[in-house]
């Protein structure tokens, strides 16, 4: 099956989220791999951030999740993050993916069991 031949529920897809510290990047980057949600996580430390919240200007530092999983799996993410999260609306996007390693992603594919 090729999965970039059209979208399906077994593309790969990238998911983005941000975290407030290491620690609870950490601790929730390990249930979603632990619960097959994702095949990995990489967190990437000292992201600065800068949004509009309760009408103020943030200027804040994250870290920043990049996850790779399946299209069916995204609002199973979305709702696992949420439920593990402290901000009460966390970033939690999902990306599609246009190509790269076959075998990474036939990888990614093996790790996420699907539904």
């Amino acid at each position: 099956m090729d999965p970039f031949a059209t979208p399906s529920p077994r593309s790969p897809i990238v998911v983005l989220m941000t975290f407030s510290s290491s620690e609870e990047a950490s601790r929730i980057a390990a249930v979603l791999v632990e619960e097959r949600l994702v095949a990995c996580v990489n967190l990437v430390p000292a992201v600065r951030s800068f949004f509009v919240w309760d009408n103020a200007l943030q200027d804040v530092q994250e870290v920043l999740g990049v996850a790779k999983t399946i299209r069916s799996r995204l609002d199973a993410v979305v709702s696992r993050v949420k439920s593990l999260h402290s901000y009460s609306v966390p970033e939690v996007i999902g990306l599609p993916i246009l190509g790269g390693s076959e075998s990474y992603l036939q990888w990614v594919l093996s790790e996420v069991f699907d539904e």
